[in-house]
C-alpha cells in the first residue's frame, strides 16, 4: 500500500517546530540584550551631560575660554552661543561638527527660546542629546551623537544576528539527520505493517533500542501475535465446523437417497433421523455462538460469594437424573467474575460427568480456596480420562473414546476452558481415587476481570440455563 500524499511530512513539521523555537529564543535573547545595551548607552550619555552641566555651573571662566579648554570625544561636541552666533566650539574632528550645522543650530536656538535646556535634536550626524547652561548673554551647549554612541551596540547586534543565523543553520542540518534517524524505525514499521497480509501474519518488526519507539514496535509485534493467534483460531474453528457439518449432511443425504417414498415406515424413520441431525446442528450452532461470546470477552462483572455459588450449582445439578449429587465442600471468600458464565461452566462439567458415569453412581462437587485461587470442582466415578488425553479434552470438537457413546457437539469443555481463561483462570483434570475423573476450574481471586464500581456479592438466585449435550 502506497502512503497517501501529504503536503508536509511529520519530519519537516517536527524540524520546523524545533527551528521555530530556536529562532524565537535567539530573537528574544538578542532583543533583550540590544534593549539593555541601548538603555545603558543612553544612560551613560545622560550622565556625561549631567557632569557637563555641573562643571559649567560652578565654573567662573569665560564661555569662549571654557569651550576652548574642553577636550571633545569622537561622539560629542561643545559650543558657546551668543544669540544665534557661535562664539566658540570644540574642534571637529575629533568632535562633532556642530558649528557649521545650520539645521542643528536653528533647532537648538528654538529650543533655547522655549526654555528647554535638555532634550533630543536632529543633526547632520543623526539624533543627538544636548544640555545647555546659560551664562549671561551666552549659552554653553554640549551635544552627544546617539548613533555614534550606539555603533558598538549595533556592531555587536549584527554579529549576534550572523552568529544566530549560523547556529540556526547548524541546528537545521543536524536536526534533519537526527529526525531522519528518529523516524527511520517508524518508516520501517510502516513498511513492514504494509507488507503484512491476512495470508501471512508471520512478519515482525525488529525492536532496537530502549526508547518509546522500541516500546511501540514491541507493542505492534505483540498485537500482530494476538492477531495471528485470533486468525489461526478462526481458521481452525472454520475447519472444525466444516468437518463437523460433513457428517450430518452426509447422513441425511444418504438416508434421503435410499428412502423408499412408498414405504411409510421408511419415510417416518428418515424424517426422525433428519430432525435429530438438524437438532444436533442447532446445538452445534448454539455452542459456537456461546464460545464466540466468551472468547470475545463479553462478560459481566460482579462480586461472587464462593459458598453461595457452590450452593446454587448444587441446587441446579440435583435436577440431572440418574445420579446422586453431593456438595462435599464450600469455599469461603469472594472474587470478581461473571456469575452466570461460571454457573454455566460448572454445570457443563457436571453434565459431562453425568454422561460419562454409569447411572446410579454418585457424583460430588465442591469448592475451596487457598487465599489466591478459588477451586470449583466436579468429581465422578466413571471411566476417567487417560493422562495422555488430558491435554486435548478442552480442544474444540475433540472427543476422547470411552466405554459409552455420548452424542454432543464437542464444544462443551471448550466453552468451559474459554470461560476459565476469560477469568484469567485454568482448567485441570485429575484422577478420582478409586476410578473416575476430577475436573477443576481454578479462578484467581485477584484477577483483572473487575469493574471500577463493584456491586454487592451475588447470592444464590434464579439462573436460567439450558444444558446442552457435550462430548
Amino acid at each position: 500500500m502506497t502512503p497517501r500524499s501529504r503536503p508536509v511530512s511529520a519530519r519537516v513539521r517536527l524540524l520546523a517546530a524545533i527551528l521555530g523555537v530556536v529562532l524565537l529564543g535567539l530573537i528574544l535573547a538578542g532583543g533583550v540584550t540590544f534593549f539593555v545595551q541601548s538603555a545603558r548607552v543612553i544612560a551613560n550619555a545622560e550622565r556625561q551631560l549631567d557632569g557637563f552641566v555641573s562643571t559649567v555651573s560652578v565654573s567662573s571662566q569665560d564661555p569662549a575660554d571654557l569651550v576652548a579648554a574642553a577636550v571633545p570625544g569622537r561622539t560629542d561636541g561643545t559650543l558657546a552661543l551668543n544669540d544665534t552666533t557661535v562664539v566658540a566650539s570644540t574642534p571637529a574632528p575629533p568632535g562633532l561638527p556642530l558649528a557649521g550645522d545650520t539645521g542643528f543650530l536653528t533647532d537648538l536656538r528654538a529650543a533655547l527660546d522655549r526654555g528647554d535646556t535638555r532634550g533630543r535634536l536632529s543633526s547632520a550626524a543623526g539624533p543627538v542629546l544636548f544640555a545647555a547652561v546659560h551664562d549671561g548673554d551666552a549659552s554653553i551647549v554640549q551635544a552627544i551623537s546617539i548613533d555614534q554612541r550606539m555603533e558598538l551596540v549595533t556592531l555587536s547586534t549584527t554579529t549576534y544576528a550572523i552568529a544566530g543565523a549560523a547556529v540556526l543553520l547548524a541546528v537545521g542540518v543536524a536536526g534533519w539527520f537526527v529526525t531522519g534517524r528518529l523516524f527511520s524505525p517508524l518508516r520501517k514499521l510502516r513498511d513492514t505493517t504494509d507488507a503484512i497480509t491476512i495470508a501471512d501474519l508471520g512478519t515482525r518488526v525488529s525492536a532496537d533500542g530502549n526508547d518509546e519507539i522500541a516500546d511501540l514496535t514491541a507493542s505492534v509485534n505483540s498485537m500482530l501475535d494476538r492477531l495471528a493467534m485470533s486468525v489461526e483460531a478462526q481458521r481452525q474453528l472454520l475447519d472444525d465446523v466444516r468437518h463437523e457439518l460433513k457428517t450430518p449432511i452426509t447422513i441425511v443425504r444418504g438416508h434421503l437417497e435410499t428412502m423408499n417414498p412408498a414405504d411409510p415406515d421408511d419415510v417416518v424413520e428418515t424424517r426422525d433421523l433428519g430432525i435429530a441431525e438438524l437438532d444436533r446442528l442447532s446445538r452445534l450452532v448454539d455452542d459456537i455462538d456461546a464460545l464466540a461470546d466468551v472468547e470475545s470477552g463479553s462478560l459481566s462483572s460482579g462480586v461472587i460469594d464462593i459458598g453461595a455459588l457452590t450452593d446454587r450449582v448444587g441446587e441446579l445439578v440435583a435436577a440431572i437424573p440418574e445420579h446422586t449429587w453431593t456438595v462435599e465442600a464450600r469455599g469461603r471468600g469472594t472474587f470478581v467474575g461473571d456469575h452466570d458464565r461460571l454457573v454455566q461452566a460448572w454445570l457443563q462439567l457436571a453434565d459431562n460427568a453425568a454422561k460419562y458415569t454409569a447411572a446410579g453412581s454418585p457424583i460430588e462437587l465442591g469448592s475451596s480456596t487457598d487465599g489466591t485461587v478459588a477451586n470449583l470442582w466436579v468429581r465422578d466415578h466413571g471411566p476417567g480420562i487417560p493422562p495422555a488425553a488430558r491435554h486435548r479434552v478442552f480442544r474444540r470438537f475433540d472427543r476422547v473414546s470411552t466405554r459409552r457413546g455420548v452424542d454432543g457437539s464437542g464444544l462443551g469443555l471448550s466453552i468451559v476452558d474459554a470461560i476459565a481463561k476469560a477469568h484469567e483462570g485454568t482448567c485441570s483434570v485429575a484422577d478420582t481415587p478409586g476410578g473416575g475423573a476430577t475436573v477443576t476450574l481454578h479462578i484467581p481471586l485477584g484477577g483483572t476481570h473487575a469493574p471500577t464500581d463493584l456491586p454487592t456479592p451475588v447470592r444464590a438466585g434464579d439462573v436460567v440455563l439450558q444444558r446442552e449435550a457435550t462430548g
